[in-house]
C-alpha cells in the first residue's frame, strides 16, 4: 500500500472524529488551542491505537487466508464506508461540551472502531503497521483539531457531508483493493 492510499484511508477514517469534533466545536462557547489539542490527542491516539488492535488480532489470521485478502479488505472497507454513508443521512445526535477525560474517551473509542477493522484488512494485506498507525494518528489529530476551529465558525452543516465523503472514500479504496487483488488493475 502506497502514501497516498494511506493518506486517503488515513483522511477517510478521521471523518467521524472530524464531524464530532466540529458538533464539539459548535457546542464550545469559547474556542482555545487546548481544546483542539485535546480532540486531537484523544482521537488521533484512538485512530492510532484502534488499527494496531486490529492488526493484531487481524495477523493471527492473516497467513490463513492470504489469497483472499483483498476480499476480506474489500468487505470489511465497504462495510465500514456503507456504515458511514448510512449514518450520513440520520439524524444529526446532539453532542455536550464536556470534554473530559469520561467523555472524550467514550467519543475516541465510537469514533475508530471502524479503525479496528481496517487494521484487520492491514494484517491481511501485509502492510507495516507502525508507520501506517503513526500516520493515520497525525491526520487524526490535525482533522479534529480543524474540527473544532471549524465547528465554532460553521457549526454542524458540514458533518453529514463528511460523513458521506470518508464513507466514500473507504469504499472506494476497498475496491481498488479488490482490483489489484483479483488482477484487473
Amino acid at each position: 500500500m502506497g502514501l497516498i492510499e494511506l493518506f486517503i484511508i488515513a483522511v477517510g477514517l478521521s471523518m467521524d472524529a472530524f464531524a464530532v469534533s466540529i458538533c464539539k466545536g459548535l457546542s464550545l462557547c469559547k474556542i482555545k488551542v487546548k481544546h483542539m489539542c485535546i480532540a486531537g490527542l484523544w482521537f488521533g491516539g484512538f485512530q492510532a491505537l484502534m488499527p494496531a488492535v486490529g492488526y493484531f488480532f487481524g495477523s493471527f489470521f492473516a497467513d490463513m487466508v492470504t489469497k483472499y485478502a483483498h476480499w476480506v479488505a474489500f468487505i470489511l472497507l465497504a462495510f465500514i464506508g456503507g456504515n458511514m454513508i448510512k449514518e450520513s443521512f440520520e439524524q444529526a445526535e446532539c453532542v455536550d461540551c464536556a470534554m473530559d477525560a469520561k467523555t472524550m474517551f467514550l467519543l475516541a473509542i465510537a469514533t475508530s472502531i471502524d479503525a479496528m477493522a481496517v487494521g484487520v484488512s492491514f494484517a491481511f494485506l501485509k502492510v507495516d503497521i507502525v508507520p501506517a498507525v503513526l500516520f493515520i494518528g497525525c491526520i487524526t489529530f490535525v482533522c479534529s483539531g480543524i474540527g473544532v476551529k471549524i465547528g465554532s465558525i460553521f457549526g454542524t452543516k458540514y458533518k453529514s457531508k463528511a460523513e458521506l465523503a470518508g464513507g466514500l472514500v473507504l469504499i472506494i479504496i476497498g475496491l481498488k483493493t479488490l482490483l489489484e487483488g483479483i488482477g484487473i488493475l
